[in-house]
């Protein structure tokens, strides 16, 4: 299936139903008096997270979504009936916003989170409505409430609490593949990933996280080069950023601390916020350098780098250094889900994972 991560469609509430005008006839009894009953209420349009969705393509196509009005109100104190509401199922972290204002009307971040994004009309108040000990025979009626009508802007945001960065062709899709259940494409050649792929990582019973790959980024991402900053918006919504670096390229020409600062200068022009966040680095590749070099060439890149913050040398490929960059993941997603208790996850409930837990293997 098609991935699409933006949409616009339009949605339109059913307009009320008009109210009735009549009066009681009826054989003996010439002051019935006013029997219009008032219109029925205009379908509402709701909104509505469903976990098993993960591409906005329906909404590429059905851009116009129409609820029905209600009926109007009869004689007999009968009132129109109220028509039936509009529910559009979307992915979970899907923004809806006004197209015209920006306003953002909501964000589905949980399963099942239902939400109203256009109100249908009142229906309209019967002759019925108005009578009163001094108006005995009321002529007065009105017409149902015109519904609500909006076009939205809709936008995915994948839920993933661990985001893979870096370029193309730094092995992001071969670490995803050896440490979760994601099976994307994987090739020798650039942009092989077009799209997000998310993993899920398991480390223990009711232990995991969720991994999100992107394609590559490269230096001018800004000025649309390569895909541009298209897909970097399934990254703001991470605890972790992986920032993937090819350790050992074939062009011997290619630096990679260069490549490094290039994609944190992307990042700042994207968005300072995403820049932020807690980034790792992890240099890939670790096996296409001989074991003695090793040691030596990453304390040069990081010195060279004048990188602080955590570093993981790892293979993808033959999975060295896989196990405990899992670990030490999960503890720190973990640890950031306690800090806020109100995102709390009943994936980091149990005790962080000990030293000899590989991932997915059960404790």
């Amino acid at each position: 299936m098609k991935f699409v991560d933006e949409a616009t469609i339009e949605v339109v509430a059913g307009d009320g139903g008009n109210g009735c005008m009549s009066f009681r006839r009826e054989k003996f009894i010439p002051f019935g008096g006013p029997n219009g009953g008032d219109g029925g209420r205009g379908g509402s349009v709701y909104a509505v997270g469903d976990v098993n969705l993960n591409t906005l393509i329906d909404f590429r196509y059905a851009r116009r979504h129409e609820a029905r009005r209600g009926e109007s109100g009869r004689g007999s104190d009968q009132y129109g009936a109220a028509a039936d509401d509009i529910v559009l199922r979307m992915p979970v972290g899907t923004i809806i916003s006004d197209a015209e204002s920006g306003e953002r009307i909501a964000e589905l971040l949980e399963p099942d989170q239902r939400v109203r994004i256009v109100k249908g009309g009142d229906g309209g108040f019967g002759n019925l409505h108005f009578k009163s000990s001094t108006n005995r025979a009321p002529r007065q009626k009105t017409p149902g409430w015109p519904g609500e009508h909006r076009k939205l802007k809709l936008e995915l945001r994948v839920l993933a609490d661990v985001g893979l960065l870096g370029m193309p062709n730094a092995g992001k899709s071969t670490l995803i593949a050896a440490i979760s259940n994601a099976r994307p494409k994987i090739a020798d050649y650039p942009f092989t990933t077009l799209h997000p792929n998310l993993g899920v990582v398991r480390v223990g019973p009711e232990q995991s996280f969720v991994v999100a790959d992107i394609p590559g980024l490269i230096e001018g991402a800004a000025e649309g080069a390569g895909l541009g900053h298209l897909f970097l918006r399934h990254l703001q919504r991470t605890r972790l950023l992986l920032h993937l670096v090819d350790f050992a390229p074939f062009d011997a020409e290619v630096d990679p601390v260069v490549q490094v600062r290039g994609i944190v200068r992307e990042l700042e022009k994207y968005d300072p916020e995403l820049a932020a966040k807690p980034r790792w680095l992890v240099l890939n590749k670790v096996d296409m350098v001989p074991a003695e070099e090793r040691a030596e060439r990453i304390r040069s890149f990081v010195k060279r780098l004048k990188w602080k913050g955590p570093v993981f040398p790892i293979s993808a490929l033959t999975r060295e250094g896989c196990e405990s960059l899992v670990r030490a993941i999960y503890e720190h997603v973990a640890a950031s889900v306690k800090a806020a208790p109100a995102e709390a996850d009943p994936r980091f409930d149990s005790p962080p994972v000990g030293e000899g837990t590989a991932a997915g293997s059960e404790r």
